[in-house]
């Protein structure tokens, strides 16, 4: 028996504000896909225009795998037309408006996080604690922007009790539309870096465009706050809803004192709460980890999760590939692939966890260029290349262009011998220049941008010494 939420023709059209344009209205859709390639049987195909395609052009090629009809905008490429087609004024807005009626129709709690940095992370920490008591659906992946939150809101029609997901940003304006989308009933905000700077003018920018997550509250939604971040701080003063907090440094509702950092096997604290106190261990590296740790344990608090039970589940959520998994290779070689993303806070915050790791061998930090900051790319970059030498880093290989080679100068210019910073254009010639060159007992640190595509060099390296 199919206990999912049934969605038909007829409600659809009236959730999109679309005319139905052959199908009955009783007919069920199975799904929405915007992808011919992938679709099932039976699901209704979305034509969405995107910049650099157009989804109408793939409408016959959906039937054709089984569609059972479009979602389209624009009557004239249907010819001849499917059986079953919904016509609308705006395709990616009617995703948009499915996706919310799904969301509201589903009664889901929603648990929503935005940040600069741990988004990924702390939805699955969040959602491991959460798991220890209610039916939980977690967003695949970063599916976190304007048509990835809406697929992932889709999937609340299984009908989990809580769904945590992703808002991410890179201009103003856009958490505030995800917000209005999603309709969160707990909103985490777990710092403000110097991510996108590009788009934004400054820091406090940013700081502003993240806290649209505050919009469209109530009295009785939760704002999980981090307390440590002075910018998020500010944002929050006024919130006039329920506000739970979390920090290392700061006084907040869910704090962590004695912090032992255990290098590369993780970080042990007590963390102290409104309802008691536990010992939490994690295999994720960092403080910045066991703040997204603080995060779930505050949200887990919020929705009555017993703190054992949150403590006993934060030790099962291991690092995934490019956050900080950890590659133990022949010759006691150790690889700490970080390479899904970087900005210039991360970056220098994943050297310093480097540095503090006890092991003996040689610092190696391979870092991409950090992209999408703007006029302030190089001397962001110089000032982490400084970072790399206050981290004790041995060897430097630096990816990418003009401000990846500002990062290797700052580094030479604070001490790094010459011979000891390589600059390398692309990722590809990067894992062939430092292979030879790793020495038995090495630490290597891989970080940077998407676009640079610092994962090459992790698994080259694993391949060939594994």
């Amino acid at each position: 028996m199919d206990e999912r939420l049934p969605l038909t023709l007829g409600n659809l059209a009236r959730a999109v504000d679309g005319r139905l344009c052959g199908g009955e209205p009783s007919a069920v859709v199975h799904g929405l896909s915007i992808d011919s390639r992938t679709l099932n049987p039976g699901d209704l195909f979305v034509a969405i225009r995107g910049d650099r395609f157009d989804g109408h052009r793939f409408v016959a090629d959906a039937i054709a795998r089984g569609a059972m009809g479009a979602l389209v905008s624009d009557e004239a490429v249907l010819r001849p037309a499917p059986s079953v087609w919904l016509v609308v004024e705006d395709t990616l807005h009617a995703l948009q408006a499915a996706s919310r009626y799904v969301r509201r129709a589903s009664g889901a709690t929603v648990v929503a996080i935005t940040g600069s940095a741990g988004k990924t992370t702390t939805k699955e920490l969040t959602a491991a604690v959460l798991g220890s008591r209610y039916r939980v659906f977690r967003s695949r992946g970063n599916l976190n922007n304007h048509i990835g939150l809406p697929l992932s809101l889709l999937e609340l029609r299984t009908r989990p009790e809580i769904a945590v997901v992703e808002l991410g940003m890179n201009a103003p304006g856009e958490i505030s539309r995800l917000v209005e989308i999603a309709e969160p009933e707990v909103r985490v905000w777990t710092n403000v870096m110097e991510a996108h700077a590009a788009f934004f003018p400054s820091i406090e920018a940013i700081a502003d465009a993240k806290a649209e997550i505050l919009e469209g509250a109530t009295d009785k939604t939760v704002v999980v706050a981090n307390a440590d971040d002075e910018r998020v701080m500010a944002r929050v003063a006024g919130w006039r809803g329920r506000l739970a907090t979390f920090g290392i440094r700061a006084d907040a509702d869910v704090s962590a004192t004695e912090v032992e950092d255990c290098g590369l096997d993780g970080t042990r604290a007590v963390v102290r709460t409104p309802v008691g106190a536990a010992r939490v261990a994690t295999p994720l590296l960092g403080c910045g980890n066991l703040a997204n740790v603080l995060a779930a344990i505050t949200v887990a608090i919020q929705l009555q999760v017993p703190l054992t039970a949150a403590a006993e589940r934060v030790e099962t959520v291991e690092a995934t590939p490019g956050r900080g998994q950890v590659h133990r290779l022949s010759n006691g070689v150790v690889v700490v692939d970080d390479s899904y993303n970087a900005n210039p806070t991360a970056v220098i915050a994943a050297l310093q966890t480097m540095a503090r790791d006890r092991r003996g061998g040689r610092r190696v930090a391979v870092l991409g260029e950090m992209l999408e900051l703007g006029r302030r790319a190089e001397s962001l970059h110089a000032e982490t290349g400084r970072a790399v030498v206050a981290a004790g880093v041995g060897l430097l290989v630096t990816v990418g262009g003009g401000p990846a080679r500002a990062l290797g100068d700052a580094a030479i210019e604070a001490g790094l011998p010459p011979a000891d910073v390589l600059h390398c254009e692309d990722s590809d010639s990067a894992a062939t220049r430092l292979s030879p060159l790793l020495r038995d007992g090495d630490l290597v640190l891989v970080k940077g941008s998407r676009g640079i595509r610092t994962e090459t060099v992790v698994t080259r390296l694993v391949a060939e010494r594994t």
